[in-house]
């Protein structure tokens, strides 16, 4: 039931009340510790004031949510502040100031999909009462101790036993589960499947004290029980999860993947030796290594500072986070690349690091390519439009429960509680339920989009590799040949992208025009497609995809968006002239 006015005021103080005792006795998840941006050696003093100020920014009082005119008399909107939320700064949505350059005339049908998006009005959102769930802590008597509160963190401790040591000569069995991401009410579910959590001996534990006294290190199986229930179980087939022994989480380079993992009867296993008296007691276990929100600001700082780069916020999220853009060249062309839509796709922002290091030689190493590339382009880069559900642990939605990447455009609603059709439409984006979507196409619209890549990783595919708008009526043979061609391209420079597996393509005119690449191509008649990165190994590629492999793939974009740049606007037959090899290849997703 939804509560008055007054009732509300009294709940949210006892949950201000109770975040300060929080923040006074532990750390809470969405605020990696300062270590992380240690690791992050290349910012100065000055990125330090940077990161301390906009960190600051998430600290601010609630203010009116926003949402559109047709649903402003709604009572049932999913989004609910959760305590973890006000602790990383409120529900804060309101609108930053943005740029509105006007480079380059809106397309009639930019101009029609934008009216859609321009009426809106403030009102306070209702607060839902829902029942919280008490957080599953390890018990003092636990061998092994599991916590997930950190930037990105998600695993729950389920229970442990003392192994008989017959089973993989192992001494103790840990259980978990994954936490599920707010329910989406347009997909109706609950998604779940990446983690991240940390796993530490409890030398205080009386078999730590008593059987396992003499011994200097035990084997643990960890057992994640829920796998089963994951939104892509079958992807666990093959799959190798990541361990690092660091006292953080955050450094990249320290993650390998474990070569026990294992999948069977519905259930992913793997092992790992904690030594007793050594320093690598404790670890951390991860789907992908995580890329934290702190780093994350590092980064932007360092583009700030970046000559020739623009730093600017495209609106605020759910939790009232940044939107953080940065603009690099002056080229004619105007390129968008966003990342993250999906948080537990992490991949993604090691992409964006990359790209951003080569693009503005971050890392002092200057390159031919990507200066012909700022004078070719004007790059509008979002190297994560969903810090929200990355800080919080989520796979695949924000902080109100919206998967973004169903969000570019109103799409029929699920069936009734009876399987009858719903009679309205889902309206998508809106401001309270997806800004981070509604603020990134406002944008687009005032600029113009000529070439659009959308970074994600795939569950499944052990492949890097692009998906098109074959579904769009737009798709023909200018779209096609600039597909094969960038792809093409994009082999030649990374050997780890590869054409020939991708998804199935969507059949003609029956693509789902609420995903996001479908809708840039047919709102921009553009080039337009999604990149995916693997979270298990590369297949057909030597040992070790990571982050720094991501990273590579990320600064090698450049050399396919230069290549295909004179053609991304050409009216003439320009596929005639191209060479054999840059023909477009019919994916599939068999292999």
């Amino acid at each position: 039931m939804y509560i008055q006015t007054t009732s509300r005021c009294l709940a949210m103080s006892k949950l201000m009340f109770t975040a300060a005792l929080l923040l006074v006795s532990s750390s809470t998840r969405g605020r990696g510790g300062t270590a992380a941006f240690q690791l992050y050696r290349r910012s100065s003093s000055t990125a330090s004031a940077f990161v301390n100020a906009r960190t600051t920014q998430h600290h601010q009082r609630l203010s009116p949510g926003i949402i559109p005119k047709s649903t402003a008399s709604s009572t049932s909107s999913p989004l609910t502040a959760s305590l973890r939320d006000l602790l990383e700064g409120g529900s804060t949505r309101s609108s930053s100031s943005m740029t509105k350059t006007a480079d380059e005339a809106k397309s009639p049908p930019a101009q029609a999909a934008a009216a859609a998006v321009e009426n809106v009005v403030e009102t306070t959102l209702p607060i839902k009462e829902t029942p919280t769930q008490p957080v599953k802590k390890s018990t003092s008597n636990s061998i092994i101790s599991i916590s997930d509160s950190y930037d990105s963190g998600n695993g729950e401790f389920v229970s442990f036993n003392i192994a008989d040591g017959e089973e993989d000569y192992t001494d103790v069995i840990v259980h978990v589960n994954i936490k599920a991401d707010p329910f989406t009410d347009l997909e109706q579910k609950s998604h779940f499947q990446s983690f991240s959590f940390r796993s530490s001996v409890n030398f205080n534990s009386p078999a730590i004290r008593g059987i396992f006294s003499d011994k200097k290190s035990i084997k643990v199986k960890y057992v994640v029980d829920n796998a089963h229930e994951a939104s892509y179980a079958d992807a666990w087939n093959g799959a190798s999860i990541f361990v690092t022994e660091k006292s953080t989480p955050y450094d990249a380079d320290s993650w390998h993947r474990t070569s026990d993992t294992n999948y069977e009867k519905g259930v992913l296993s793997w092992t790992h030796v904690h030594d007793l008296d050594g320093e690598s007691s404790s670890a951390y276990f991860a789907y992908f290594p995580p890329y934290s929100y702190e780093r994350h600001l590092g980064l932007i700082a360092q583009c700030a500072e970046s000559e020739g780069a623009r730093v600017f916020s495209l609106g605020q999220t759910v939790s009232g986070r940044e939107i953080d853009c940065v603009k690099v060249g002056t080229g004619p062309r105007k390129c968008w690349i966003i990342h993250r839509q999906h948080p537990g796709e992490s991949m993604a922002s090691f992409y964006a690091e990359g790209l951003l290091n080569r693009l503005l030689a971050l890392d002092d190493k200057w390159d031919n390519v990507s200066e012909k590339a700022r004078e070719l382009f004007t790059f509008y880069i979002v190297p994560n439009i969903n810090p929200d559900g990355s800080a919080n642990g989520y796979l695949r939605t924000n902080a109100a429960g919206s998967n973004l990447n169903r969000e570019w455009c109103p799409s029929p609603s699920p069936p009734a509680a009876d399987g009858s059709s719903a009679s309205e439409m889902y309206e998508a984006p809106t401001l309270h339920r997806s800004p981070e979507v509604y603020y990134l196409l406002k944008h687009m619209d005032e600029t113009g989009c000529d070439a659009f890549l959308d970074i994600h990783g795939d569950e499944a595919l052990p492949f890097n590799f692009l998906a098109g708008s074959q579904g769009m009526s737009v798709w023909g043979k200018r779209l096609e040949s600039l597909h094969g061609a960038f792809l093409a391209s994009y082999e030649r420079a990374n050997q780890d992208m590869q054409a020939k597996v991708s998804y199935d393509p969507e059949k003609p005119n029956e693509g789902m025009k609420n995903i996001c690449s479908n809708q840039i191509a047919e709102r921009f008649d553009c080039f337009a497609a999604t990149l995916e990165m693997p979270f298990k190994e590369c297949w057909g590629r030597p040992a070790g995809w990571g982050p720094e492999r991501a990273g590579q793939l990320g600064a090698s974009v450049l050399d396919a968006l230069c290549y295909v740049q004179p053609h991304l606007r050409d009216g003439s037959d320009f596929w005639e002239g191209l060479p054999d090899e840059d023909a477009y290849v019919e994916p599939s997703s068999k292999y």
